[in-house]
């Protein structure tokens, strides 16, 4: 019987009973993880990670593991439901305090470069005045002043001011000028603001790509994690391709190895597998133009599999295997 890890404490209670439960299938079976990897299609190391609590297994590997120990695969798969909503909230709530740290540190980073305000009064711009109600003295505009006194009043205050018609005459033109120098500005903006959004218009026109209709899917079913071109280079375990979603598309025996290309229709991606094989031995995915994806059978191990490539359908996709004794051999 393996001796397992304490799990982490940190792990959600539904995460930890369902990586518990695992644990005690694998015991019942009698099965050690590099048996049990050879037997359900899925790594040594990721079975380490599953059982470890490092990362929750897909579904497939789910399904995979009650066929190897004869387990009721509706019980098991209630058990993998659960978890995988806790999973999701625990990733969540990580990403969240992320997110909190980098606005933190922007602020932190802003407040560097930030001046000291400026206080009304003391050099940062003129205070507003105040109203005290006493008199201004001569010198002080009229508008500060107040109303001057009637005519024969009495008073003090200076004559009130009259507008001649040549001032007046002048004051008009020169709001006429304004006015329409308002317009003309106005007018050339726009036109220029049109010409622009014009020309940009047709240069995005002209440079935008066809979109490829492998990068757009509708909503994923649950545990799928990627479609298309956004699973190029990814895991396709850890991105839940794998399981009922994936068939063998190609296959081609190198020595005594099996060499097959994994195609999932739902995630739109490819992946290349080997089996039966040595350690040292190593398998290539290629699809098109795309940089190929490269895995490699560690110690210990019988099998590996590569990232995935995003393709538009399975005969888009080659695997070739290359072993250790150096025979090669490639699916058609």
């Amino acid at each position: 019987m393996p001796r397992w890890k304490p799990l982490p404490d940190e792990l959600d209670p539904q995460i930890k009973e369902f990586a518990g439960q695992l644990r005690r299938l694998v015991d019942r079976s009698g099965l050690g993880i590099a048996a049990l990897a050879d037997r359900t299609g899925y790594s040594k190391t990721s079975w380490e990670r599953y059982l470890n609590g490092r990362l929750l297994a897909p579904k497939g590997a789910i399904v995979a593991l009650a066929e190897v120990t004869g387990t009721n695969p509706v019980h098991l798969n209630t058990m993998w439901e659960l978890a995988e909503r806790s999973w999701s909230r625990s990733e969540m709530r990580h990403d969240m305090t992320m997110e909190a740290i980098r606005i933190s540190q922007a602020r932190a980073a802003l407040g560097e470069f930030a001046g000291p305000a400026a206080r009304p009064g003391n050099g940062g711009g003129a205070a507003p005045a105040r109203s005290t109600g006493v008199a201004e003295p001569a010198g002080a505009p009229a508008a500060s002043r107040g109303p001057a006194p009637a005519p024969g009043g009495g008073g003090f205050g200076p004559p009130p001011v009259v507008s001649s018609p040549q001032r007046g005459r002048s004051g008009g033109r020169r709001s006429l000028f304004l006015l329409v120098a308002g317009v003309v500005g106005l007018v050339v903006v726009g036109l220029v603001g049109y010409v622009l959004l014009r020309g940009g218009d047709d240069k995005g026109t002209a440079a935008e790509p066809s979109k490829s209709p492998t990068t757009s899917a509708p909503a994923l079913p649950p545990g799928v994690k990627c479609v298309g071109d956004a699973c190029t280079g990814k895991d396709p375990e850890a991105m839940g391709c794998g399981g009922e979603l994936v068939e063998s598309a190609a296959k081609v025996t190198v020595g005594a190895a099996n060499v097959e290309v994994r195609y999932s229709k739902t995630c739109k991606a490819a992946w290349a597998r080997i089996q039966l094989a040595a350690p040292g031995d190593g398998v290539t995915l290629s699809a098109g133009s795309a940089t190929a994806q490269k895995s490699r059978v560690g110690d210990g191990d019988t099998g590996t599999y590569t990232p995935m490539i995003g393709v538009g359908s399975a005969a888009e996709a080659k695997a070739c295997g290359t072993l250790a004794a150096g025979q090669k051999g490639c699916t058609p």
